[in-house]
This record gives structure tokens, sequence and C-alpha cells, in this order.
């Protein structure tokens, strides 16, 4: 067979479009957001090689050995972990292989964990007396219905749907599907919904309107007229309504808002109060972990589990059992 220079052009033409094209699988195999989360942890970890001479790619175990000893100082347990698996993956981005199993890292993690402990302190839960003090507090604000309305239909759909604070701003109108028992909504992708297999939450309505977030939404969308696109949008000067979805950053802001309007200490709070604060009110009323979980979207039983037993802490605690 003559190989021809014209087919070892094409050849080459084609191996790098297959190299392309397997980069980009790659990089869509991810969130952009987790893209964004493993560049910023790389170019920590960049900095922390450039100020000891260290190769940072492909760099060596034992350099994210004394990178992770150093990040422990100041960092806890889950971020360490992370860090590892950014500076995994870029290096499989860039298709160099790192042995992130190896017993110098192992080891030393291990010996951090047991120095450091691994309890993780996360942001408290919005509880039931809290949401329906920061409903009360919207409703005695002197401020437009419809910015009022809003706002409401936030937090309580985030709430009651046990939403993720990015899953919620994603929320379109084409999403939405109210029916005799109160409102499905579609949730095309997520966190750990990666390749948008989707999910569908039902709300059911509430006894009680002021809090209920079928409700509240509905008024939402009658006065704000929106009939398709994002049903949670910014508002410009005046109080005009744009077509501009919200930031997840926006509903964090809007929640520690409320929380110190209506007198409660907001430093702990975040956007995942919602979500926490869903799971661990259910379990507080006796949901089980499977219908917990059918409604958070959560893909196995351990954070649920951990929302039941501060639910629990004191319903099933054993000095009840003690009389004095």
């Amino acid at each position: 067979m003559v190989i021809t220079s014209n087919y070892m052009n094409e050849l080459v033409t084609g191996l790098k479009s297959l190299h392309e094209e397997t980069i980009n699988n790659l990089k869509n195999s991810k969130s952009n957001n987790t893209l964004r989360a493993y560049k910023s942890d790389f170019k920590d970890f960049v900095s922390f090689c450039s100020k000891h001479g260290f190769v940072t790619l492909p760099t060596e175990p034992k350099i994210v050995s004394l990178y992770l000893t150093h990040l422990s100082k100041k960092s806890k347990i889950s971020t360490l972990r992370r860090r590892l698996v950014s500076i995994s993956t870029v290096h499989k981005l860039k298709g160099h292989y790192l042995d992130i199993k190896h017993p110098v890292i192992i080891e030393n993690l291990m010996g951090i964990k047991r120095l450091k402990g691994s309890i993780q302190i996360g942001k408290k839960p919005l509880l039931i007396n809290n949401l329906k003090s920061i409903i009360n507090v919207i409703n005695e604000q002197k401020i437009d219905e419809i910015k009022r309305l809003r706002d409401k239909s936030i937090i309580l759909v985030g709430f009651g749907g046990g939403f993720r604070r990015s899953e919620l701003i994603t929320i379109d109108h084409e999403d939405l599907e109210f029916v005799p028992e109160g409102l499905k909504i579609t949730i095309r992708r997520s966190k750990t919904d990666q390749f948008g297999e989707g999910m569908v939450k039902g709300l059911p309505y509430f006894e009680n309107k002021i809090y209920c977030p079928v409700n509240n939404l509905k008024k939402w969308l009658e006065l704000s007229k929106i009939k398709s696109g994002p049903i949670f949008r910014r508002f410009a000067k005046g109080l005009s309504l744009t077509n501009n979805r919200l930031s997840d950053q926006s509903v964090v802001l809007l929640i520690k808002n409320y929380l110190n309007l209506a007198g409660i200490e907001n430093t702990n709070y975040s956007g995942h109060s919602l979500r926490s604060g869903f799971a661990t009110v259910a379990a507080e009323f006796g949901a089980n972990e499977r219908s917990i979980m059918a409604m958070t979207g959560h893909k196995t039983t351990q954070m649920v589990r951990r929302y039941i037993r501060e639910a629990n802490i004191f319903k099933n605690n054993a000095l009840n059992k003690i009389k004095f």
C-alpha cells in the first residue's frame, strides 16, 4: 500500500479532530459550575507550587500531600478532599496521570482527619417558625405588591419544593403545570442530574393560604403577567420587571435581608437553608427518607439521615425516659 501525503494529512487532521472532540466530551461531562470550581481550586494549587518552586503539571503525589498539609491549617477535611479531586481532574483533562490513591496522600489525609476531626457544621435550616416570621415581615413591608409577591413566592416555593437555589432560579413558566391537587414543577437539570434526565416535584395546596407556595405563586404570575420564560426575575429601577433571570446569589441576599428584618440573626443562613429546612421540618413531622428524597432529589440517604437525626434530637431523646 502506497501512503500518499494527502492520506497522511487527512489522517492527522482526522486524529486532531477526534482529539478536540474527546477533550470537549470530557469538559461536557461536568457542569459549568463544577468546571469553574475545578479551575478555582487548581489556581490555588498553582499558587502554592509557584511559591515553593514545585512543578504544577504534571505534579507528584508527595507535592500534593505537602499542599494538603498546608491547606489543613485553615480548611476543613471536605475542602481538602474537593481540592484533591480538582487537581486530579485537571490532570486527566490535560492528559496526565496522578495517583491520588498513593499512600503518601491517603495516609496524610487520615492523619489530618484524626487531628482535626471531620465533623461538618452546615448552614442553619430555615425552620417553620422562622419561615412564618419571614413571610409575616414581608407582608408588613411598605413595598409594592408585585415585589412582595415575588419575594414570598421565591421563599415559599424554595422551601416547599426542597429546592437548591440553582434549581429555583432556573424554573421557567413552561416547567409549571397547575392541577387540582396543587402544582407540578419540572426540573430539567440539577447538581445531581448532570445528564438532564429531569424530575417532577409536586407542591400541594396548603390549608393556610398565607403560607401556601402554590397560592402565592399563582398570584405572582397573575400580577406580573409572566406567560413564558423565567418566573423569578429581576426588577429594574422603579420596580419595572425585566426579562432577566435572578441570580442564585440574589436568593441568598433576599433570605438574609428578610431574616434581618424579622429580627433573626442571619449570619449562619444561606440559600441552602430553604432546602435543608424543608428536609428537617418534613422529618420532624414524620416524613420518611424515601418521601423526603423524592422531593429533594438526593441520590443517597447520608445527608437525608443527617436531617432526620437533627429533627429528632429531642423527640427521640433517651433523657425523655428519665423522670425527676
